[in-house]
């Protein structure tokens, strides 16, 4: 069994200098979209206490880029040492921030322009050697990952506004139904899990360690929206036999009887999705569903969560070549045409769609359209070290959080890999969030026939 690959150009240092600055202006053009579609007064509103306003989102991603490749990288004084708490995530919980002293959207794009500015000529100037922060240009990397983390946080506050359509995008294309097996067989053995060569990898994604992973069968796509649905018909949500505890708790609790922005109305299922109310399209995966709705649902089907290290070996195992590949299809990087990433889609495409990015074992959207819950908790590898800060996984590791896999149509590809882990807490629903379910395999069976 050999180890994990890692992107060709890894070792060229002016490829990633290149790609480190294209990885910047992606994720700027993108914070600039959704910052500039609504007016000022909706930038400094709280549409949700799960959520922070956007003007803070804004302000605090300038305020990072600033800590790390302006003073950590380069070496400069501070520009606004005073903000630096008001920005801290760590200091203040979302609820509080809108009665924080936050700059203004004006001021906030102007210092958010102004440290961009100065992180690109730090970025031309700086060797990619020397220091773990500067090797391979890690915090260039870093930097365009965490804003692109809060460009899809702002998306899910731009879904959880109330008002006019703020955003459009054209829909995923739509290729013939998918008619393969409903689930593939995984087969049993050792594999690699984690990485210790991709260049831009978080800390909790490190180091690379072998995993011995029984033989499970693993759905070949997402749950859709009409399954979810025959179990919500099923009285799903009435029986507590179907649930965890806590969960069961919270419907009772919070009266859910289907997933965050469904309501029922002249015999149909309709959403809200950005603004647009539409009917639920049942071939798209499910969304915007807790851990404990995944669990209850995969009890219901007679199945199970696949753990993370599953839904990773689904994800990256090559059976020919006997090796962990960087993403489900291979080595090179996602394009259009293997995975729906980017926000270049407001919606998860059909299930069965992307058969560019299909893995070996013939799984389909692993990468992109939605975030799927696994049975996992969120610890750390064996051999973890916290790199650079504690805060960014460290102080969650063993707490009420669960793992998710495989990033979304919300997410951009430079946060989103084979290996990048996602967590949070099982009763989050605002998220994008779906699933896909696994079971045990026995010792003589083959997989279940799909669709018609």
């Amino acid at each position: 069994m050999t180890g994990s690959t890692t992107d060709p150009e890894a070792t060229d240092p002016e490829a990633l200098r290149a790609r480190a600055l294209a990885a910047l202006l992606t994720a700027r053009e993108r914070t600039t979209l959704l910052t500039s579609c609504v007016e000022d007064a909706e930038l400094t509103a709280q549409h949700s206490p799960l959520m922070s306003p956007l003007v803070w989102d804004l302000a605090h991603i300038g305020n990072q880029e600033e800590q790390w490749l302006l003073r950590a990288v380069a070496g400069r004084d501070a520009m606004r040492p005073e903000i630096d708490p008001l920005y801290d995530a760590f200091e203040h919980p979302r609820a509080e921030r809108p009665s924080l002293p936050l700059l203004a959207p004006g001021e906030a794009r102007g210092y958010a322009a102004e440290v961009r500015g100065r992180a690109l000529d730090v970025l031309e100037k700086t060797p990619f050697h020397g220091t773990p922060l500067t090797d391979a240009g890690f915090a260039f990397g870093m930097i365009a990952q965490h804003e692109q983390q809060h460009d899809e946080t702002m998306l899910i506050t731009h879904q959880l506004r109330s008002g006019q359509t703020a955003l459009t995008a054209p829909d995923p294309p739509t290729g013939e139904p998918f008619t393969g097996p409903a689930e593939v067989l995984v087969p049993g053995g050792p594999f690699t899990m984690g990485t210790s060569t991709e260049p831009w990898a978080l800390d909790n994604e490190r180091p690379a360690h072998h995993r011995l992973v029984p033989p499970f069968f693993i759905d070949t796509t997402p749950v859709t929206n009409a399954a979810y649905q025959l179990f919500i018909e099923d009285g799903g949500y009435e029986r507590m036999r179907w649930w965890d505890p806590a969960g069961w708790s919270m419907v009772r609790r919070n009266n859910l009887c289907a997933p965050l922005f469904w309501w029922r109305e002249g015999g149909q299922w309709l959403r809200r999705r950005f603004g647009t109310v539409e009917p639920v399209p049942a071939d798209e995966p499910v969304l915007h569903v807790s851990w404990y709705e995944a669990d209850a649902y995969a009890r219901w089907a007679g199945r199970r969560l696949p753990s993370e290290e599953e839904w990773e070996k689904a994800a990256r195992y090559d059976p020919v070549t006997d090796r962990s590949m960087r993403y489900p299809w291979g080595d090179a990087d996602p394009t259009p045409e293997r995975a729906n990433l980017g926000q270049r889609h407001l919606r998860p495409a059909p299930a069965g769609s992307y058969p560019a990015g299909e893995s070996p074992l013939g799984v389909r959207q692993l990468i992109g359209d939605v975030w799927e819950w696994t049975s996992g908790d969120f610890l750390p590898y064996p051999g973890f070290a916290a790199f650079p800060y504690r805060e960014y996984s460290d102080v969650f590791f063993g707490g009420d959080y669960k793992v998710l896999r495989g990033g979304a149509f919300s997410v951009d590809e430079v946060a989103c890999r084979g290996t990048f882990r996602n967590w949070d807490h099982p009763v989050r629903r605002q998220i994008f969030s779906g699933f896909r379910t696994a079971r045990d395999a026995g010792p003589t069976e083959t997989p279940t026939p799909g669709p018609a």
